[in-house]
């Protein structure tokens, strides 16, 4: 079932994805050749308990960290390590979830380390499109199809493969909610889009196929041609009128996007 948040459940999760927004941008600038991914970790764990979040992924159905570091095939749900080091070329998606005052938020994004080639730079600038295409049909009385659409048709004009294998999704007192939000499908298909939801847009886009597959951790999900893929995502709310608030990512204002 759809949960519609009343304004002051609005206000909680604008202030849980307002932190989230602030260690994600803290754990930017961390990212570089030679750094592990469970340093990464423990610095965004760090972060997020020090402004009076909890780390939501971590214990979540028994996964062991506070962020998934998805290194070039690595779709999602890649698991930090001591053991793996950053290297020059590659590129990292790191995905946070974390609950203040009880309300959670949800964020991702994929950004290079050190110098990348060309190929990987305009993936994750694809990526981060099919986002913005994507919110953009999150508005009052369309569907959720819509959304799907437009990320999956800016994508595959560029080459590219949309994962299938998973999707988008509400948040709210839980990470998980209703409605599934995936980034494939027919637009005016799937529910109604109404004021009040709350929901993450996440498109995973990869360079090759769009079929993936898990390891062995029982957590980690690659690409079956090992192509790079990238990860982007923010915590929308509906509003009644107009475009979607974007919890995660405050200040943001719609007008000046599209100028």
């Amino acid at each position: 079932m759809i949960s519609i948040k009343n304004p002051i459940q609005l206000a909680k999760m604008r202030s849980a994805g307002h932190l989230l927004y602030d260690v994600l941008m803290a754990a930017r600038e961390v990212i570089r050749p030679g750094i592990t991914t469970m340093d990464i970790n423990a610095f965004v764990e760090e972060h997020i308990r020090k402004g009076g979040g909890i780390p939501t992924e971590l214990g979540y159905c028994g996964y062991p960290a506070s962020i998934c570091a998805s290194i070039d095939d690595e779709v999602v749900h890649g698991i930090p390590s001591k053991d793996v080091a950053l290297k020059e070329g590659s590129i990292i998606s790191i995905d946070v979830t974390l609950a203040l005052d009880g309300w959670q938020a949800d964020s991702c994004f994929t950004a290079p380390v050190g110098r990348i080639s060309a190929e990987k730079q305009k993936l994750i600038q694809v990526t981060e499109e099919c986002f913005w295409r994507g919110a953009r049909q999150a508005v009052n009385g369309n569907r959720i199809g819509d959304i799907s659409y437009a990320v999956q048709s800016f994508a595959e004009a560029n080459g590219y493969g949309v994962v299938k294998d998973l999707t988008g999704h509400g948040i709210g007192k839980d990470m998980h909610e209703d409605p599934a939000v995936p980034n494939f499908g027919a637009p005016g298909h799937g529910p109604r889009i109404r004021p009040g939801m709350t929901f993450c847009v996440e498109p995973m886009i990869a360079m090759g196929t769009w079929k993936v597959h898990q390891l062995s951790d029982g957590w980690t999900m690659v690409t079956n041609d090992h192509a790079p893929a990238a990860h982007y995502e923010h915590t929308l709310a509906i509003t009644p009128k107009g475009l979607p608030e974007l919890l995660t990512l405050p200040g943001f204002n719609w007008k000046e996007q599209e100028e």
